[in-house]
């Protein structure tokens, strides 16, 4: 079955997508993402499209961009269904997402799917966040924390490596797959990459919290914070 792939850049879309490839199940025709068009950023994560064109490039799969400049929720669904319908017309019949356990963003992703007549995978639900994660190290996938929630951790977390020692330091209060919006990662190699990333981690910038609608593909769940910190990555 044809599919899009709902792609944040991140370990979960990355372990998500790796499982979809293994089971062969779905023909993944585009990796869809959502960016803001003044900075030309993944949005919440923060990542420049550069990194996002040399994910894509890795991975052999063609991009599907939504650019968003108000990121109200009626700006994000009309570019959406816009792009959704597109991918429809070329019998695209499912759209996958590396969502754990949200459940009222689950059901919002299938409601509007269900008013273009497309339905949703979800590769990784109700799975345990901490043995996904293990199993993500495992399978040799390397990552980067991109962006910190500093409700949940402070700037020491930020442009961060996603290793076994990084699971033992978590704080109690933090989903080991940052699952609440606690943070947000950028993968930069493993199996399903043909090539590694060559990154440059930069300096930590802080951005108080804006009340914006839209996250990699949705509404996101997160609590509100004071702020993010965010890491300049670039590409070396």
């Amino acid at each position: 079955m044809k599919a899009i792939f709902c792609w944040s850049g991140g370990k979960d879309s990355s372990l998500a997508l790796y499982k979809i490839q293994k089971e062969r199940q779905y023909d993944v025709l585009y990796l869809l993402t959502t960016l803001n068009e003044n900075h030309r950023r993944i949005s919440m994560h923060g990542v420049r499209e550069e990194l996002l064109d040399a994910q894509a490039e890795s991975l052999g799969i063609p991009l599907l961009k939504v650019w968003v400049k108000e990121g109200t929720n009626l700006e994000y669904e009309q570019q959406m269904e816009r792009t959704l319908l597109k991918a429809k017309s070329e019998g695209v019949t499912h759209v996958i997402f590396g969502d754990i356990f949200l459940e009222d963003l689950r059901v919002y992703r299938e409601e509007n799917l269900t008013k273009v007549g497309l339905e949703a995978v979800f590769p990784l639900w109700k799975q345990n966040t901490r043995e996904l994660l293990h199993e993500f190290i495992e399978l040799g996938f390397k990552t980067i924390t991109c962006c910190i929630n500093d409700q949940y951790m402070n700037d020491e977390w930020v442009g961060k490596e996603i290793n076994e020692q990084f699971i033992m330091e978590l704080p109690t209060a933090v989903d080991p797959c940052g699952e609440n919006g606690e943070y947000h990662s950028f993968c930069y190699a493993g199996p399903i990459f043909k090539k590694y990333i060559d990154l440059v981690v930069g300096e930590k910038v802080y951005r108080p919290l804006e009340l914006k609608a839209t996250d990699d593909c949705n509404l996101s769940s997160a609590p509100l914070t004071k702020g993010f910190w965010y890491s300049e990555l670039r590409k070396k």
